[in-house]
């Protein structure tokens, strides 16, 4: 049972068979006659179906809700059973926003450090990626913004605030400012984040309260592009300040940006539920402890 609802969450996720199959690790027909089984053990159509994968009936969606529950109770079991046997071990899988991965190293190095037998992977994803890494339990925990848009029933602990930056290039005419305000980064030739993504939403938004119109002449949604680009010369960006400090190098100069001083609240978000694998559980009591020190 627990392997149907699995792969009944990946075709939820895929939305697509023969791609749910490929993730499963199955062939097509496996994959279609274990869903086929599975509703006949409910006794309910979960999916509909044409010529392809059409979505979820209202009966699976809501065992959709229950899957996620099961799979997610069967793998704390199994890791509790783990940790009785060999202690504390396993896979971590973090993701975090770009601009915050500067700061993971923070969380999982001591983490790694007291526990040898625990592994780690760190993924870059949007925040909207994030919080569906969650619920397709996909990831354990992500890194992301707490405040600017909703996040949902997550555990959140928080982090550190975000302060922001302009990264321009030591021989552009400010090369030797202290301060710059928002409305003077506005008129600049600017390279920004692509607006799928949060931080550029949270840039957008500031500019708007102090009646500034940005248009910038490259985006990416990589930010070892956007200081490739202003290492040039020819275009300066906005980072938060701990990103940039830690990227800059002799030939890029970071300028507080003032008037006003704005921030965003960043923090660690994992799925509401109890109780956690003690993986997660472990994680979890570290990241508060080091949020309070």
């Amino acid at each position: 049972m627990i392997e149907k609802l699995e792969m009944f969450i990946t075709l939820a996720r895929e939305q697509h068979f023969g791609h749910a199959a490929e993730a499963c690790g199955v062939s097509q027909p496996a994959l279609s006659a274990s869903i086929k089984q599975l509703e006949e053990q409910l006794g309910v159509l979960l999916v509909l179906r044409g010529s392809r994968y059409q979505g979820l009936t209202a009966e699976g969606q809501r065992v959709l809700e229950w899957a996620r529950r099961l799979v997610a109770d069967a793998r704390t079991m199994q890791q509790e059973l783990k940790t009785i046997r060999d202690g504390l071990s396993g896979h971590l899988k973090v993701a975090s926003i770009p601009t915050a991965l500067s700061y993971v190293p923070a969380l999982t190095a001591p983490f790694v450090a007291s526990n040898p037998g625990v592994t780690v992977s760190v993924l870059s994803r949007s925040s909207a990626e994030i919080l569906s890494l969650l619920e397709n339990l996909e990831i354990d925990v992500g890194i992301t913004y707490l405040e600017n848009e909703p996040v949902g029933k997550v555990t959140q602990i928080p982090l550190y605030r975000e302060t922001y930056c302009l990264v321009t290039h030591v021989d552009t005419h400010l090369g030797d400012a202290r301060r710059i305000t928002w409305n003077d980064v506005s008129r600049l030739p600017l390279c920004l984040l692509t607006k799928d993504m949060q931080n550029r939403r949270i840039l957008d938004g500031i500019l708007t309260q102090v009646s500034a119109d940005v248009a910038p002449t490259l985006e990416s949604d990589s930010i070892v592009t956007l200081f490739a680009h202003v290492q040039t010369g020819l275009w300066s960006t906005v980072m938060p300040e701990s990103l940039a400090t830690t990227l800059a190098n002799e030939t890029l100069k970071t300028i507080p940006i003032i008037d006003p001083v704005a921030g965003s609240q960043i923090g660690l978000v994992a799925t509401h539920r109890e109780p956690y694998a003690p993986l997660i559980s472990a994680f979890l009591r570290q990241v508060r402890h080091l949020a309070q020190v």
